[in-house]
């Protein structure tokens, strides 16, 4: 299938002859600058409404274009943080006129371009479905190392560390666990289950340009595991020639540092016909032990530190880039590139090699990655091709395991034969990864449907993916591999000015199912005046009877190691979701505001749940299996608000619930069991405020809070104490940071000094196990003590 792709991508560019929509010379042309707060804006883009085809300004700020047809025409200039400017010309054949641009910055970004709700480009306020924004500004304010710190920051997710050891983390959408999002980089599903582990830790901020984020099973486009959302992470895009460097160093609880060294380069041709960035990203991290809970013979507990760690050792080493081409002013070919190493220890505190540690897990990740993406646009740019390859390898090394000691065995020759054994050959073990991508989609606009316009997108898409992991020492192999062909169509339908009626069909035929699902979904949008809108959506999904992210997982518990395998009759997992929201945003000359208010219920039938199948002499077993019927709603609430550019405040809570109809298992012991979803709090949420009262300095205070949620807690030593179910506290996280700019204008470059507090309070668990028997799942939050940091960026003016 994907050599097939490629082979399409190649006719197509052969074929396809360049387009020039000003091909007549009749010598009508246009001269002029673009200019934002009095200065030249160099790279704005400048183009004829409705053609799509333009030019850009100059190092100067200049442009102009030749040979226009005669006659009326609206020429639009825009540029990156202002709103798009017009102006109504007539072009007269011999004549060049002057038209001049004088762009207004947005005061936050209420309309930007989002493409991951309808695969279709689309201002937010005229997309059927909501699409979030997370931006590199906010990544900057929150001083967010990598996209997991990020996305804390956005409504209705929460981003969870779900080990203690290794800290490994998963996105919750709507209530919904990491294998019910779908992450995307750049549209491309990537994020395999593997990856799906660490990944949100592994790719560091600077790597991104913005986050796009929809809720719910509106983003069913995109196929099996959607149900809870999509993360699209866009990475960054060449704009101008410049450069980003920074270097931060963090001080965690007084007791471990973080070092993050990130930089940046950004080249464009004169004509923007050539483009290129490239990224590096450095980190190094040293392991930190908190204060956690010794259980004791008599089944009291002591406080105390026991060098395992809470947070494990990490180095990280980045290097990827965005490369673009357009041989002619219709046709775009782009190239992305990323490779990811990563080094991650945590356990005892001990500079030997894993398996000589009491308890330890080691990871070791190499991860390359990219996509090849080729555009055509014709018949006037109605009509649009799309062609797309895309992958990802990983190749992994892994240790997780515990060293034998005498108290743990009846004899001396049973534990001498067990130490034999772990030192002769130690439960290191490996995985291979592999992802493979390849699809075309084509759009093309009616412009009278009805009276109304309609965007028609089709498109047909190949995913391949295999894991092979395995730990031969615990008889643990995992040899998985998945085929899915899904096909799509959808119609945006804009009826009028006030209504857009979004309707879509996706069919997925997965080698793990004997039958094609086909899934449908309808989003209607209604606009009230300008500053309102009302959205609803319905739409349908499933998830594969497969093994996703924490599946992969091999967690620590009492003394053991606890591991997964999946039900021979599993079968896949059906979804059913409604939401609904109202979207109000207000702008005047110095200020804005809005809110949104959603409410979202999503029905899981024959719900995936782990089922407690006893033990053996490595450790707990479970078993992936179909479950009960389970509903999650809740309702999300967004607030926003610029003050004359500033003062800004972005919040979003959430209150859900997320239970299945009958009580599951989680304890042999404990058969009747909840109903309640594990790791799941009842109530979110976030708030960001950055003030800016000056151009060179700027603060932003920022906070998360995070409810009360259920948790499976299994014990060090069930003869001292049980297995139980347990209420974590709700608690909540502030954070701020502070910034000033100085101006360097001999050699065009902004110094800025940075610095600040992250979790200003220090709330850290306090009551997660001591020593090598702990139950390394049994965490909540929140993902970092105290931690203060200093920091120098150099940018380009």
């Amino acid at each position: 299938m994907t050599k097939k792709i490629i082979f399409l991508l190649l006719i197509i560019a052969a074929f396809a002859a360049p387009v020039s929509v000003f091909a007549q010379a009749t010598d009508a042309n246009v001269f002029g600058d673009v200019k934002a707060d009095g200065e030249h804006v160099p790279y704005a883009h400048v183009y004829v409404k409705g053609e799509k085809n333009g030019t850009a300004t100059d190092e100067t700020g200049h442009y102009m274009l030749i040979n226009l047809p005669e006659g009326k025409h609206t020429l639009v200039a825009k540029f990156i943080g202002y709103k798009d400017q017009e102006k109504e010309i007539v072009a007269v054949a011999n004549k060049t006129i002057t038209v001049n641009f004088e762009l207004e910055r947005e005061l936050m970004a209420l309309d930007e371009i989002v493409i991951t709700g309808t695969k279709t480009f689309q201002r937010r306020t005229e997309a059927p479905v909501i699409v979030n924004v997370l931006g590199k500004n906010t990544l900057e304010a929150v001083d967010a190392t990598n996209i997991g710190e990020g996305l804390n920051f956005q409504p209705g997710l929460r981003v969870e560390t779900d080990c203690q050891t290794c800290n490994y983390t998963q996105l919750r959408m709507n209530g919904l666990g990491g294998g019910y999002s779908q992450i995307l980089i750049n549209s491309r599903p990537l994020f395999s289950p593997l990856i799906g582990l660490y990944g949100m830790e592994q790719i560091p901020s600077n790597m991104v340009e913005r986050i796009e984020v929809v809720r719910g099973g509106g983003s069913a486009l995109y196929g099996s595991s959607a149900i809870g959302g999509t993360v699209n992470i866009i990475t960054q895009i060449p704009q101008s020639n410049s450069y980003d460097m920074s270097y931060a160093l963090h001080s965690i609880n007084g007791d471990a540092t973080d070092n993050v060294l990130n930089g940046n380069v950004s080249m464009v041709n004169k004509k923007r016909t050539v483009g290129a960035v490239l990224f590096v990203s450095h980190r190094e991290r040293e392991q930190y032990d908190h204060k956690g809970l010794t259980l004791m013979s008599d089944g009291s507990y002591k406080k105390e530190r026991d060098n395992f760690s809470e947070l494990p050792k990490l180095k990280n080493n980045s290097f990827g880039g965005n490369l673009f081409y357009k041989p002619a002013d219709n046709q775009k070919l782009e190239l992305s590139f990323t490779s990811l190493y990563e080094y991650r220890y945590g356990g005892e505190m001990i500079d030997k090699l894993a398996h000589l540690a009491k308890q330890s897990e080691e990871r070791i990740h190499h991860i390359l990655m990219g996509g090849l993406d080729y555009e055509i646009d014709f018949n006037n740019y109605l009509s649009s091709i799309n062609a797309y390859v895309a992958g990802q390898k990983t190749d992994r090394d892994h240790y997780t395991g515990l060293y034998p000691e005498r108290d743990e065995y009846e004899t001396e020759a049973e534990f001498e034969d067990a130490l034999m054994e772990h030192l002769a050959d130690p439960p290191y073990g490996k995985t291979d990864n592999t992802t493979l991508q390849g699809g075309v989609n084509m759009n093309h606009k009616l412009t009278d449907f009805f009276s109304g316009t309609n965007q028609l997108t089709a498109g047909i898409e190949y995913v391949y993916d295999e894991v092979v992991d395995s730990i031969p020492q615990y008889d643990y192999e995992i040899d998985q591999q998945t085929k899915n062909f899904g096909a799509f169509l959808q119609s945006d339908w804009k009826i009028n000015n006030e209504f857009t009626l979004l309707t879509g069909l996706r069919a997925d035929k997965h080698n793990l199912l004997d039958y094609a699902i086909v899934s449908p979904r309808v989003s209607l949008l209604y606009r009230l005046k300008e500053y309102t809108q009302f959205r609803a959506t319905w739409g349908t999904g499933f998830r594969a009877p497969q093994a996703f992210d924490a599946d992969l997982h091999i967690a620590f518990a009492g003394g053991g190691v606890s591991r997964i395998t999946l039900d021979p009759d599993l079968e896949e997992e059906r979804s059913n979701s409604l939401s609904g929201s109202i979207n109000f945003d207000k702008p005047t000359e110095l200020y804005i505001f809005g809110f949104t208010l959603e409410g979202f219920y999503t029905q899981l039938k024959d719900a995936f749940y782990l089922h407690p199948t006893g033990s053996d002499d490595r450790g707990e077993l479970f078993e992936k299996r179909n479950g009960p019927t389970a509903v999650v709603k809740g309702v999300t609430f967004e607030a926003r608000a610029n003050y004359n550019k500033k003062a800004q405040l972005e919040a979003g809570y959430t209150v859900q619930s997320s239970k299945f109809n009958e009580a599951i298992t989680h304890f042999d012991e404990i058969p009747e069991g909840k109903r309640e979803f594990m790791r799941s709090p009842n109530q979110y949420g976030y708030a960001i405020l950055t003030v800016t009262p000056t151009e060179s300095f700027s603060t932003s205070l920022s906070g998360i809070y995070t409810g009360s949620m259920l948790l499976a807690k299994f014990s060090p030593n069930e003869d001292w104490a049980p297995n139980e179910y347990r209420k974590s506290p709700k608690f909540g996280e502030l954070n701020l940071k502070m910034a000033y700019t100085l101006p360097v204008n001999s050699v065009s470059t902004d110094v800025e000094l940075f610095g600040g507090i992250k979790n200003i309070t220090n709330y850290f668990q306090s009551d997660s196990d001591n020593y090598k028997n702990r139950d390394s799942d049994y965490m909540y939050g929140p993902a970092q003590p105290r931690t203060f940091y200093l920091g120098i960026r150099l940018k380009s003016i």
